[in-house]
């Protein structure tokens, strides 16, 4: 059974940083790529970023230069570093992990950032 468990979500000021952690189980996690994903109040999910199984990156466009994803094949861990947060970064952060065209969803984790 595959479990993918996000933690690290808080409220925080504007500016400020926080990092997300995605603990995965039951998976090939070093053959799998994975991904962060928000939805905002009213919105629809968006990709925030995508680590390969090579470690190739990709960002939305927006949050290029204030996020980085990375990977912990050690720990079977992927984390979502987040700083200089503006209030539009409130959402519920979603780790996402493809494998063998099967993606597998956590349940989120909140963030919110206040003015």
């Amino acid at each position: 059974q595959v479990q993918l468990v996000e933690s690290g979500g808080a409220l925080v000021q504007a500016g400020g940083s926080l990092r997300l952690s995605c603990a995965t189980s039951g998976i090939a996690f070093s053959l799998s790529a994975m991904a962060w994903h928000r939805q905002a109040p009213g919105k629809q999910r968006e990709m925030v970023a995508v680590i390969s199984s090579v470690g190739t990156t990709t960002y939305a466009d927006s949050l290029k230069g204030r996020f980085t994803i990375a990977r912990d094949n050690a720990k079977n861990t992927v984390l979502l570093q987040m700083n200089s947060l503006k209030p539009e970064d409130t959402a519920v952060y979603y780790c996402k992990a493809v494998r063998n065209g099967r993606e597998y969803w956590g349940q989120g984790t909140r963030v919110t950032v206040s003015s």
